[in-house]
Parts: C-alpha cells; sequence; structure tokens
C-alpha cells in the first residue's frame, strides 16, 4: 500500500528504523554527528538524514527509505546545510526577512539562534510574552494574548515598512496552514523556512525538556498533535 511521506515518518517502521540507527552508530561519547563530527545531546536533536533524497516515487521503496546505506546521522545545522534550506551557498541578505515555522518543539528558535547577527529583529511570541509578563518562558496567560499579539502586529508593521535600523528579520510561529504562512510571506516579501521536524522527534524534544513546558507535557504533547493535524504543506 503506498504511503505519503506524513504517513511514512509517523509509522511505527520509521520510528523503529530510526533507533536502530541511533543505537547501531552510538560511540562512547554518545550521539555524534556524521558530518561535523559534534556531539548531539539530545537523542531528539538527531535527524536521520536521506542521501539519496526520498520522493514520492521512491517513498515506498524500503530498499532506499528504510536502508541504513542510504542515512546518516546528523545535527540539526548539517541537515539544514544538506537540504540547503540555509546553508553557506545561502547567506543571510540585508534586510532579509525570514518566516521560520514548524511545529512546537521543533528547532525554529534554536534555528533562528544558529542564524541570526546581533543587529537581526526577531519576532517570537514565547519572549514576547516573558518580556511583558516577567513568568518563566512557555508561560503565556490567555488573557494577555490581546496585548501580546498586538505588539507582534506593531513589529509586523515595521518590518513590512523597513522602519528602523534592523538588519535583518525573523518571525518564528507555527503556521500550520499554508493560506496563513503565504500570505504573510507575499505582504512582508519575506521567505519562508521550513523546520521540518517529524512529530516523534518533536514530541521525544519535549520529554527531554528541563524548564517551564516539562511541568505540562500532556498540554504540550496536544499543542503538537494539533500542529500536525493541521499542517498544510
Amino acid at each position: 500500500m503506498w504511503i505519503t511521506s506524513k504517513q511514512f515518518y509517523n509509522s511505527k517502521a520509521w520510528r523503529n528504523f530510526r533507533e536502530q540507527i541511533i543505537l547501531e552508530r552510538m560511540t562512547d561519547e554518545g550521539i555524534v554527528c556524521e558530518e561535523c563530527n559534534k556531539k548531539i545531546y539530545k537523542r531528539g536533536d538527531a535527524h536521520i538524514h536521506h542521501i539519496e533524497e526520498l520522493t514520492s516515487s521512491n517513498l515506498n521503496d524500503y530498499n532506499i527509505s528504510l536502508n541504513p546505506s542510504n542515512v546518516l546521522i546528523l545535527c540539526h545545522k548539517c541537515h539544514n546545510d544538506a537540504h540547503e534550506r540555509f546553508s553557506a551557498n545561502k547567506k543571510v541578505k540585508e534586510r532579509g526577512v525570514y518566516i521560520v515555522y514548524g511545529a512546537p518543539c521543533s528547532g525554529k528558535t534554536t534555528y533562528v539562534l544558529q542564524n541570526k547577527s546581533d543587529e537581526d529583529l526577531v519576532i517570537d511570541m514565547d519572549r514576547l510574552y516573558e518580556a511583558i509578563t516577567l513568568l518563566p518562558r512557555y508561560n503565556k496567560p490567555d488573557k494577555l494574548k490581546y496585548n501580546v499579539f498586538a505588539i507582534r502586529n506593531i513589529l509586523i508593521d515595521n518590518i513590512k515598512v523597513r522602519y528602523g535600523n534592523f538588519n535583518s528579520a525573523w518571525i518564528i510561529g507555527g503556521y500550520p496552514k499554508k493560506y496563513d504562512r503565504e500570505k504573510l510571506s507575499r505582504d512582508l516579501g519575506a521567505e519562508l523556512i521550513f523546520i521540518d521536524t517529524t512529530k516523534d522527534e518533536c514530541i521525544k524534544r519535549l520529554s527531554e525538556c528541563n524548564d517551564y513546558r516539562q511541568q505540562r507535557i500532556s498540554e504540550w504533547e496536544k499543542y503538537i498533535n494539533e500542529w500536525f493535524d493541521t499542517f498544510v504543506e
């Protein structure tokens, strides 16, 4: 039976294969990126990258999709570079605007931190809540959402007209609906960057976090599931 890429990456066969690759290639130092040789501290941050890229025509060929010889363990940065999402050949533009989207716990903020400069403007709802409440990050009182969205909208308007002296701008969000993110991209003249992380990896990262979310695992698992249920490529 033919399956979609979304079904494949959420399948038991893929989850078992992923775990097998990690266990077999574990070193004395733990999990190590096979490209840059840096240690990957969290299991959920290890990306199993297909050397021969998966397509709709070969996804169901397990000699390719589930072949140990066709995969590498990569860190988040090397995985993005392998797919040329943001590699050395694709540098940040002067006054560029980037919408970084993906599921909760997919690594969106980590990605921006790895690529932004000190003079860049970053819009992150989690950090905006933190800034106006002094509460722990990810503690987002629902009664304050209108205030936070108002601040976010002002900043987005500033980006739209390129107000201020910021270098580049980054907008971090879930944006599971294709129409919403593509409209924002058109309005801002922004480039879309998808942090393509599987549901299984997101939930693993959630279980390994040691911040406010750890106290509300079931709530955040719900957010992750809702994102994948809503997501349209």
